[in-house]
């Protein structure tokens, strides 16, 4: 890997997973295919989700903004990655490091946000099912995407503008395969990084309400679903069901814990593990867990391979 005065130097230097270059090799392979599926699974959703207008309630509205915000996601972290490694090079720029944290920041917390409005769309169509329509009519689908979008996006600023701020007074190695937060505060060897510990736990308790929000609708679902006599109607909503909620608990617990665990001079495999699990596992399996094991999309999905003609009616049904 080339080296250079990192403590001089204007950007930074990720060490990512090896300095072996047959490892590189592997890493960057590994990275690519996983980034291929999570482009074209994703995308096969934006397309469908477009094009048919059958499947434009409220859940496969929102499951196409979470595609968008999936394929936007991996888009931030595993090009530039697969880049560094191929290239034997791990340095970033100053600049693409402060975007990369921007719209690393600000993804992240908006995939949390969708994640909990869906939970919320799920909770009434199941428990609710009489008043589905009301409760989630378009404009107010509208809104609370919009306010995820915004959410995400004052979170990034929160997070950039405070990571920034600080002096970098040590070498700028980053021990991650991307600008890591945890890893820029290491940098650091004054005070002046309190502002980010207050924006990460403060975002952290929000996370944790999110997921608190996320957990008791489920929890009502569940209730609801088990006074359901038909036996196939049990398991077709805990099939839909458990599936979201490993993904949100996956995504939440695994992200907190790396942003509050000490850092370390030397992390582990564990540590870079770990990292991949918030990073690239959600965008490469959300597609399978929440839109692709769904027979409309499947049935939508079909109709696109063999060049059918998409309706154009809408019909405001639930589409899990």
């Amino acid at each position: 890997m080339v080296m250079t005065n990192v403590t001089t130097m204007s950007g930074f230097l990720l060490m990512g997973f090896s300095d072996i270059r047959e490892l590189q090799i592997l890493h960057a392979l590994l990275f690519l295919v996983m980034y291929l599926l999570a482009l074209a699974g994703n995308l096969i959703i934006i397309i469908i989700a477009t094009l048919d207008q059958h499947l434009q309630p409220p859940m496969c509205y929102f499951l196409k903004h979470l595609s968008l915000l999936d394929l936007s996601f991996i888009s931030v972290t595993v090009p530039q990655s697969i880049d560094n490694s191929l290239m034997d090079d791990g340095y970033i720029s100053h600049g693409q490091c402060v975007l990369q944290v921007f719209f690393f920041t600000s993804l992240a917390w908006a995939e949390m946000a969708i994640l909990t409005v869906m939970s919320y769309d799920r909770h009434v169509a199941i428990c609710f099912p009489l008043h589905y329509e009301v409760i989630m009519d378009p404009s107010k689908c509208k809104w609370a995407v919009i306010a995820v979008w915004l959410s995400g996006s004052i979170s990034g600023i929160l997070y950039t503008a405070t990571a920034f701020s600080i002096t970098f007074c040590r070498a700028k190695i980053i021990h991650q395969f991307f600008c890591d937060i945890p890893q820029l505060l290491k940098l650091s060897c004054s005070s002046d990084y309190l502002g980010v510990i207050g924006v990460a736990v403060f975002m952290s308790v929000m996370a944790i309400i999110c997921f608190t929000s996320i957990v008791l609708s489920y929890i009502h679902i569940f209730s609801t679903v088990l006074r359901i006599s038909s036996a196939e109607g049990r398991s077709k909503a805990f099939s839909t069901c458990l599936p979201h909620l490993f993904v949100v608990s996956f995504f939440l617990s695994t992200g907190i814990f790396e942003f509050l665990k000490p850092t370390s001079d030397s992390p582990t495999a564990f540590d870079l593990i770990i990292s991949i699990f918030y990073t690239v596992m959600p965008p490469a399996l959300n597609p399978i867990i929440y839109s692709l094991r769904n027979e409309a999309m499947k049935g939508a999905f079909r109709k696109l391979l063999m060049g059918g003609e998409f309706t154009r009616k809408k019909i405001f049904l639930s589409c899990c």
